[in-house]
């Protein structure tokens, strides 16, 4: 049994959880210092912080279980791939239809722990079906980098609806930070997605499956996924200036240098004619953006 849940703990990369949940925190945390329409600010729960947990690890985990079913065969076809938990037998297709299914009904419970607010649990389902669809998307656009740069990009913006849907229901511009957070989400996901997706494009070709690296060639995608950084750190340097009641200052502003001097890094590690240290830009690199941004982005809200 301890085999099985460590096998499914690894089939859906649980470590990886780490990219997004910094942006949810950091956007839990702009939704409890903002101040609303009357100067004052919701309340801090420990609820709602157990129930952001909550939801952000059974979708995360719903979504990437779900990846790994639409792509068992794929997968085993793929010499890189070959190995992953499904082709290679080390999991069964019914074991991960039901951790499937579990985290499922967990994300869908966990948004009731948000209750007198129904937003977060009408949304919950269109949500699940948008995370899913995009298991899909290569098969038919060469935007799926996008589509899971916008999944992701979910993230702030329901944490957003949730502590503050009466607020975004009454006056949608409150919702203005969390959409800015969010973009900054979708271009950094989206950039480096790009980047990961460059040590398939042979086979991807081959299997008519289409990306940004099919597309444009390994060299272009690599620009593309540069510029989508560039946007990134862009939307960060603008969220101040667009939501001026927040009150981010230096500190704030140094995590964005630290988050530049990081991609540079990334960029600089990966380079057309050597791929080998993708994963090192992959990992590395993102995790420590991500919770750099969150500690010095909540230092500075709660200082």
């Amino acid at each position: 049994m301890f085999r099985r849940l460590q096998h499914l703990l690894e089939m859906i990369r649980f470590s990886h959880t780490l990219f997004a949940l910094p942006f949810a925190l950091l956007a839990a945390v702009m939704a409890w210092t903002a101040p609303t329409t009357d100067g004052s600010r919701i309340a801090f729960s420990w609820l709602h912080l157990a129930a952001i947990l909550v939801c952000m690890v059974s979708a995360r985990s719903a979504a990437m279980a779900f990846n790994r079913i639409a792509d068992r065969h794929l997968d085993a076809e793929n010499p890189r791939t070959a190995r992953r938990h499904l082709p290679a037998g080390l999991l069964s297709l019914a074991t991960a239809v039901g951790f499937t299914s579990i985290c499922s009904m967990g994300f869908v419970l966990g948004t009731l722990m948000f209750l007198p607010n129904v937003l977060p649990l009408l949304l919950s389902l269109p949500v699940l079906v948008f995370l899913f669809a995009y298991s899909f998307t290569k098969r038919f656009t060469s935007l799926a980098h996008f589509w899971l740069g916008a999944a992701l990009m979910l993230a702030p913006v329901s944490v957003w609806i949730a502590l503050r849907g009466d607020l975004v229901w009454q006056q949608p511009a409150d919702l203005l930070p969390a959409i800015l957070l969010g973009l900054a989400v979708l271009t950094w996901v989206a950039g480096f997605d790009i980047i990961y997706a460059c040590q398939d494009v042979e086979f991807d070709a081959q299997a008519q499956l289409r990306s940004i690296p099919v597309r444009l060639g390994v060299a272009g995608a690599l620009r593309l996924a540069a510029w989508c950084h560039a946007g990134m750190l862009i939307v960060l340097a603008v969220l101040p200036w667009l939501a001026s009641g927040l009150g981010l200052g230096w500190i704030y502003g140094v995590g964005i240098a630290a988050a530049t001097v990081l991609l540079v890094c990334e960029h600089r590690l990966v380079r057309p004619d050597d791929l080998s240290r993708v994963n090192a830009a992959f990992f590395h690199a993102n995790w420590m953006l991500s919770l750099g941004l969150l500690v010095l982005g909540s230092v500075d809200l709660l200082t």
